[in-house]
């Protein structure tokens, strides 16, 4: 796949995920997302937070995560939303069940839109 395909895909990727977190904000009172724009710079936030600072949480809770028989990645999860709400102007999260909710609706509707864009945006 050549370059500006693989930019294009990372771009469509963020525009989707900053509708599905429009939507989450909406479907869940205790989250409020200001705009389109917010939600993508949340979707990108979300997206650098997984990718640098969740493995590091990850390892360093890895006995925790173990007794808990991997429930404590909820925890993880719904801490990262709450930080880029603290990040992020225009995204608020009243409190940890509120983020926690959301990062179990995220999650869902991303990999529902997952499997029906996977094939999509792998071409």
């Amino acid at each position: 796949m050549s370059k500006s395909k693989d930019i294009f895909s990372i771009l469509l990727q963020l525009a989707v995920a900053g509708l599905v977190i429009i939507f989450t904000g909406y479907l869940l009172p205790g989250i409020v997302v200001t705009d389109w724009i917010t939600g993508v710079i949340i979707a990108a936030l979300l997206a650098l937070l997984n990718i640098t600072i969740k493995p590091i949480l990850i390892f360093l809770t890895i006995p925790i995560t173990i007794l808990t028989l991997g429930l404590f990645l909820l925890v993880i999860n719904a801490l990262l939303v709450m930080l880029a709400a603290a990040l992020i102007q225009g995204f608020t999260v009243d409190n940890f069940w509120w983020a926690l909710l959301f990062s179990l609706v995220l999650s869902l509707v991303n990999s529902i839109l997952g499997i029906s864009l996977g094939n999509g945006l792998r071409k």
